[in-house]
């Protein structure tokens, strides 16, 4: 369409932007319009769609050339340079290749040029199957959703065959009037995801299949999905251990006593002992991320923080005054 936006202006940065810049502007531009934070909002969905697609693109330095120099098509970009490099088999002569003698019973006639044209598709020579390329999706979601494992709904933009032809880039004998030869069309590519519990920041689900469609037969790509856990305000992930600071006031840590410590659902009770430390840390077994692939999860963490009590009463200061005196060293 006329009025579509170029994936540099969907992301709002210059052509010349660099890596940095373009991530930036994802960033910013992804939280404003996260569904999470937009919720039942068509509009802001379809832009975080749109800003995933062109980050996806743009952060990529071989696709980034690639967009640069064939645009909304960079994804077959290079498969028409080769086909049409191909057709060209006489240098010099624009028309290699083709035979324009209309007159004659050997005389190769338009239907023939353009069966050539076509790679065979119309019945001469066939062109040999192009496998479809790979394509990479982000996919943004929480840390509860790594621990337990969630699904999307992805919807993205690719090059996909074209329903008027059946990607053979020919009707009734003729170049498709729809996908002017070329056998494919931009579209809509919708897919539901399952993202398996235990799964890592930055890392990536492969999908066979599910990738660029081929042509000529050739096979589909892979569509590989890349996790971005968001960070969480209260834990703190590494590997699959997670670790939270407990607040403990000063009696309990001191005497001993029952705790509650937050885990990703809910609270665990945890008994610690008298005279217990600042810092120190209590290791909860099995109760933080599942391990991706097998059986059990990394362990829960949970690091002690002593609060002071403020604004004592006269009786508590007398209480700490005593204590002091019996410890004077303390």
């Amino acid at each position: 369409m006329a009025n579509e936006k170029n994936l540099y202006e969907t992301l709002g940065v210059a052509k010349t932007a660099s890596a940095d810049e373009i991530k930036k502007a994802y960033r910013k531009l992804a939280r404003k319009y996260h569904p999470d934070l937009n919720p039942g909002d068509k509009t802001a969905e379809e832009t975080f769609k749109k800003i995933n697609q062109a980050y996806e693109v743009l952060n990529n330095p071989e696709n980034r050339a690639k967009y640069d120099k064939y645009g909304d098509q960079w994804q077959y970009g290079e498969q028409f340079e080769k086909a049409r490099a191909s057709q060209q088999q006489t240098q010099g002569n624009p028309f290699g290749g083709y035979d324009f003698s209309f007159g004659g019973s050997e005389g190769g006639g338009f239907e023939d040029i353009l069966s050539q044209m076509l790679g065979g598709r119309m019945g001469g020579r066939r062109s040999r199957p192009q496998p479809g390329q790979s394509i990479e999706q982000p996919v943004d979601i929480s840390l509860e959703e790594a621990a337990s494992g969630t699904s999307r709904l992805l919807s993205f933009q690719m090059q996909k065959p074209c329903e008027t032809c059946g990607g053979s880039g020919a009707k009734d004998k003729k170049v498709c009037p729809t996908c002017q030869g070329t056998g494919i069309n931009p579209g809509i590519e919708r897919l539901e995801v399952k993202i398996p519990a235990g799964v890592k920041n930055d890392s990536k689900i492969r999908l066979a299949g599910k990738g660029g469609y081929g042509q000529s037969g050739g096979q589909r790509g892979d569509l590989f999905l890349r996790i971005h856990v968001r960070p969480n305000d209260r834990f703190e992930r590494k590997d699959d251990d997670l670790t939270v600071n407990v607040p403990v006031n000063l009696t309990t840590a001191m005497l001993g006593g029952e705790i509650f410590v937050p885990a990703l659902k809910g609270k665990l009770a945890l008994k610690i002992p008298a005279e217990t430390q600042n810092g120190r840390t209590f290791r909860l077994k099995g109760q933080g991320i599942p391990h991706l692939g097998k059986d059990g999860s990394g362990d829960l963490l949970a690091k002690i923080n002593i609060v002071l009590p403020e604004k004592l009463t006269a009786a508590e200061r007398d209480l700490f005054e005593k204590l002091r005196q019996l410890r004077p060293d303390s």
